[in-house]
């Protein structure tokens, strides 16, 4: 009670009641207490507010008039109190359900091979808060949602607003929730237990039907498939990536214009399937697509038929055998689809493949006569050269229709780059006025090219500069189409160079190209290496000037 109550004679009625000021706790009594982890109840003494409880003084009251007038000869001592102890629902049903064992069935639509099925489902019954939850078992692999269909708790009964309780369940039973029908078949046996102390008696447990889809799919089925002999995913594994090659010559001298093609056969082990391509020279003028067939299994031996087919391609009912790399046999003759082919030579891996697993067959190459160089079966077909441009530039306007830039040495470009050999010449001319001209002649090492620079002279009214670009020069008397090109070992002092009708002749050289042609002398003439000498301790004697870095050459002593 909130409100302290005192008579003190008057009725009670409003306005004679009167509300303790002093009061401050208005909260309840705990009911419950806990010991060594166990909970107990525990008898509330006072209400809210820590007022006394009527029914309690009532009840010691009329105890104790009891005890006066009772007298115990006649009934006895009186030791235990009339009343139970208080236990609360959620102390004295804690952990105490029910369980259920039950099924639905769900209609199949749209399939031919079932109309239901059968899932079985576990009905959980909490008798602390009369809860219920129903959860379905998972199955592996099934693909169906399963595990908790309906969470925890109170199902409806009825419109009326009705829940169940234990007291309505039952084996053989149907019940009813959100639309769904669960047949009850089986429970525990706490619960068969606990239903009996409480006076219900349970029906015959009933067993759960059997699941035809479940039924169906641990029923072996006959196959009608006969099993590979042969493991294909073995064969992946180890013969990806390994193809046998062979060299053949394609026999097509029965057609109008025919003629005996080279061609490439391959005989890929991951699928054992046949691709043939053909082997096209530059300019040949043929189709730019090699593939002469397409990668594919080749059929070996087909199943005759006894009516006429309308279908090209054929199917592996129809074949009894397809190629298979004991028929590739190097030196003879084979026919694929209706082409001959003389299989003449193999590569490496062929030849082991062969060696290792079939030793009884032979391998013959045969000499066939190749096309070692193309310029020299097709030498009257390459006009002459012009002198326009450079030889090498030339050529590949003959050799392809869009020409492409000739190779080069890249690693002598890179060993040799920023090297140049200088030497000092004065031009050989019947012409007086060329008597005093003086030139330097530039030797690329990185290209083998040639530059020539006229020292200007003052009052010879020759202007100088530039006079002969990079480029290569051929010695004299060799051919146009096998020049010989001038090297470090024809540059001797005294020499004459020849460059496109001018003569030039080398009277001196700077440091550099004695110490460059020192460390190559294997490759560089006597004459050559003593013609230096000789020039450069004059030189030195005298104190001539000479550049080692080849900006400028020591001028010729007289």
């Amino acid at each position: 009670m909130s409100w302290n109550w005192n008579s003190h004679g008057l009725p009670f009625l409003p306005g004679y009641t009167f509300r303790d000021v002093t009061k401050s706790a208005f909260h309840r009594s705990q009911t419950l207490d806990y010991k060594n982890g166990y909970a107990l109840p525990r008898r509330p003494t006072v209400g809210i507010g820590q007022d006394p409880l009527l029914s309690e003084q009532l009840i010691q009251q009329e105890i104790s008039e009891l005890s006066f007038e009772t007298p115990d000869i006649t009934y006895g001592s009186f030791d235990q109190s009339l009343t139970e102890d208080f236990i609360p629902a959620h102390v004295a049903l804690d952990k105490k359900v029910l369980r259920y064992y039950a099924y639905f069935q769900e209609n199949i639509l749209y399939s031919p091979e079932e109309e239901y099925r059968i899932r079985p489902v576990v009905i959980y019954y909490y008798l602390e808060d009369d809860s219920m939850c129903i959860i379905e078992p998972m199955v592996a692999n099934s693909g169906i949602p399963q595990g908790k269909r309906i969470k925890r708790q109170r199902l409806p009964k009825n419109e009326r607003g009705e829940h169940y309780q234990w007291k309505d369940l039952n084996l053989g039973m149907d019940l009813e929730v959100y639309g769904v029908k669960y047949h009850i078949t089986q429970c525990d046996a706490f619960t068969k237990e606990f239903m009996e102390s409480e006076g219900i008696v349970l029906n015959e447990p009933e067993p759960i039907p059997v699941d035809p889809y479940s039924k169906r799919c641990k029923t072996p089925r006959p196959s009608y498939t006969t099993p590979s002999e042969f493991d294909r995913m073995h064969q992946f594994l180890t013969m990806d990536r390994k193809v046998l090659h062979f060299f053949a010559l394609w026999d097509d001298t029965d057609s109008l214009y025919g003629e005996t093609r080279p061609v490439t056969i391959q005989y890929f082990l991951v699928d054992d399937t046949v691709e043939i391509r053909e082997v096209h020279e530059p300019n040949s003028g043929r189709d730019p697509f090699p593939v002469l067939m397409r990668r594919q299994k080749l059929p070996k031996k087909i199943k005759p038929e006894t009516f006429p087919s309308c279908v090209l391609e054929v199917s592996t009912e129809e074949v009894d055998e397809y190629y298979s790399p004991k028929d590739f046999q190097v030196g003879q003759m084979m026919k694929l689809l209706g082409r001959r082919f003389l299989l003449y030579d193999c590569d490496g891996f062929t030849k082991d493949y062969y060696q290792k697993n079939h030793p009884t067959m032979e391998i013959k190459p045969i000499e066939v006569p190749k096309k070692t160089d193309m310029l020299q079966e097709r030498k009257m077909e390459v006009p002459p050269y012009n002198g326009f441009g450079s030889l090498e530039d030339s050529l590949q306007n003959c050799l392809s229709l869009i020409p492409e830039p000739p190779k080069k040495n890249l690693l002598k470009m890179l060993e040799n780059s920023h090297k140049v050999l200088r030497y000092s010449a004065r031009l050989d001319s019947q012409n007086p006025k060329d008597e005093g001209r003086r030139f330097i002649l530039s030797y690329f090492l990185s290209n083998d090219m040639i530059s020539i620079f006229e020292k200007p002279t003052r009052n010879s009214g020759i202007i100088g500069g530039k006079f002969l670009e990079k480029t290569r020069i051929p010695k004299p008397g060799s051919t146009v189409d096998n020049p010989e090109f001038y090297s470090p070992a024809d540059f001797a002092i005294g020499a004459t160079v020849e460059v496109f009708s001018h003569r030039f002749v080398l009277t001196d050289a700077d440091h550099y190209v004695l110490t460059y042609l020192e460390s190559n002398s294997s490759q560089i003439p006597c004459q050559t290496l003593d013609s230096l000498h000789q020039k450069l301790r004059v030189g030195t004697a005298t104190h001539q000037p000479a550049d080692r870095n080849g900006d400028d050459v020591a001028e010729p002593s007289s």
